[in-house]
C-alpha cells in the first residue's frame, strides 16, 4: 500500500479535494433551495439532473478524451465546475440550478472517467488491487469530510457555495503538475441490453433498482433533513452516516459474497433493506437512531452494487465481463435519474416519510424479484471474487477490477 501511495498520492489528494467540493455543493442545495422556497419536487428534479448529466458524461467523455487527450479534458471540465459552483447563489431560479446540475454531473462523470484511466496507468498488475481500493476509500472520506465542512458553514449565505469551488480548482494542481505521463485511452464496447438480461436478468433488474435507491437517498437526503427540521449539522451528521456505513459494510458483505450464493445475499441484503425502511417510516425515531439507519442504509446499497456486477460475472467468460460491466452501469446510471424524481413526489404527498417509503418499496421489489430468480436456475459458480466498488465508479474503475482478475 506504501509503494501505491508514494506514485498515485498527487492523484488520490486530488480525488479527495474533488469529492470534497462534490459533496459539499450536493447536501447544500437541498438545504439552500429549501430556504429559498423551492418546492420538494423542484428539488427532486435538481437533484435529479445530476444524474442525468452523469449519464451522459459516461457516454460521451471516453471520445473527448481520445479527441483531444485527458489533460484537456480534465483542465476543461473542472473550469466549468468551478464556474457553476460559483453561479449557484447568483442565480435564484430551479431550473437553472437543474441545468447547472445536469453540467456538473457530465463533468464529474467525465472527470471520474479522466482519474481513473490514469490511476490505472500508474498501478501495475500487482499493486492495481490496492491502487482501486485506495482510490474508492479516498472517495468515501471526502464525502465524509464534505459533511463536517457543510455543518460548520451558513447555507444561506456564498461561503459554502465559493468553498467548494476552490477545492475543485485546487484538486487538479497536484494531478496536472505530476510527473506522471497521461494514459493510453481503450474504450470498453458495453454488451446488448438484450444479451445482458439473458445472461443475468436480476443483474439488470438489480442495477436500475440501486440506481434508483442510490440516487434517491443521497440527492434526496439533505431534502429529508430540511423537511424535518433537522439542524444543518444533523444534516451533515445524516448524510456522513451513509457513506461511513458504505465504508464500514463493503468487505465484509464482500467476504461472505465469496462464500455464498449471491443471490442469496442479495435478496437478504434488500429484504433488510427494506425493513429497515419500513421501521423508519413507521415508526417516529430520535435523531440518533435516524443516524443508525442511515449507516444501515449506505452498508447495505454500497455493496449491493459490487454484488450485482460480480453476479453477472459469474455467468460470463473472463473476455465479456468488461462489456457486461459498462452496460449494467449504464443501466444503474438510467435508474438513478428517476430515483429523486419518484422520491420527491412521494414526499410531496405525504411528508418527508416518503423518502424512506419510496426507497423501501425499491429494496422490496429488488427482494422478491431474487427471490423469484433463485427459483429459475441452480446458483452459478463463482468465476472471479467480489470487488469493492463504489456507484460513481466510472467504467474505466470497473474494467481495471475485471482485467487485474483475468489476470490472475
Amino acid at each position: 500500500m506504501l509503494k501505491v501511495l508514494a506514485h498515485s498520492w498527487p492523484l488520490l489528494l486530488g480525488v479527495m479535494l474533488l469529492m470534497v467540493g462534490n459533496g459539499v455543493q450536493g447536501s447544500l442545495l437541498g438545504i439552500r433551495g429549501a430556504y429559498e422556497g423551492f418546492t420538494t419536487f423542484q428539488l427532486s428534479v435538481i437533484m435529479s439532473a445530476y444524474f442525468l448529466g452523469f449519464l451522459g458524461g459516461s457516454r460521451l467523455a471516453p471520445e473527448m478524451i481520445r479527441r483531444v487527450g485527458h489533460v484537456r479534458v480534465f483542465s476543461a471540465l473542472g473550469s466549468l465546475i468551478s464556474a457553476v459552483l460559483i453561479l449557484y447563489p447568483m442565480v435564484l431560479d430551479w431550473t437553472a440550478w437543474a441545468l447547472f446540475r445536469v453540467l456538473i454531473g457530465f463533468c464529474f462523470s467525465g472527470i471520474y472517467v479522466t482519474a481513473e484511466s490514469w490511476l490505472n496507468n500508474t498501478a501495475s498488475n500487482e499493486t492495481r488491487g490496492q491502487a482501486l481500493s485506495a482510490y474508492m476509500i479516498v472517495q468515501m472520506l471526502g464525502i465524509i469530510a464534505s459533511q463536517g465542512l457543510l455543518a460548520m458553514g451558513d447555507p444561506e449565505g456564498f461561503g459554502l457555495f465559493i468553498i467548494p469551488s476552490v477545492l475543485v480548482s485546487l484538486a487538479f494542481m497536484p494531478i496536472l503538475l505530476a510527473d506522471t505521463p497521461a494514459p493510453t485511452f481503450d474504450s470498453v464496447k458495453a454488451m446488448s441490453f438484450v444479451q445482458l438480461f439473458r445472461t443475468s436478468p436480476l443483474g439488470c433488474a438489480g442495477m436500475l433498482l440501486t440506481g434508483g435507491v442510490f440516487s434517491a437517498m443521497f440527492g434526496m437526503a439533505s431534502v429529508y433533513g430540511a423537511m424535518s427540521a433537522m439542524t444543518l449539522g444533523q444534516i451533515a451528521a445524516f448524510v456522513a452516516a451513509m457513506y461511513v456505513g458504505g465504508l464500514v459494510l463493503q468487505y465484509p458483505i464482500g467476504w461472505l459474497s465469496d462464500r455464498m450464493d449471491r443471490r442469496a445475499l442479495i435478496l437478504w441484503m434488500a429484504a433488510a433493506g427494506a425493513g429497515v425502511m419500513a421501521v423508519a417510516a413507521l415508526i417516529p425515531l430520535p435523531f440518533l437512531l435516524e443516524v443508525v439507519v442511515a449507516m444501515l442504509l449506505g452498508g447495505i446499497i454500497n455493496p449491493l452494487y459490487s454484488l450485482l456486477i460480480a453476479l453477472t460475472n459469474d455467468h460470463l467468460q473472463k473476455e465479456d465481463m468488461p462489456g457486461a460491466s459498462a452496460g449494467l452501469i449504464f443501466l444503474n446510471g438510467f435508474g438513478a435519474i428517476f430515483g429523486p424524481l419518484v422520491a420527491g413526489w412521494l414526499m410531496g404527498v405525504i411528508g418527508p416519510k416518503g423518502y424512506f417509503v419510496i426507497i423501501g418499496i425499491f429494496f422490496g421489489a429488488l427482494a422478491l424479484y431474487a427471490a423469484y430468480r433463485i427459483t429459475r436456475r441452480a446458483s452459478p459458480v463463482h468465476s472471479g471474487s467480489y470487488a469493492g466498488l463504489s456507484p460513481t465508479a466510472s467504467s474505466v474503475a470497473v474494467g481495471a477490477v475485471l482485467t487485474d482478475e483475468t489476470r490472475r
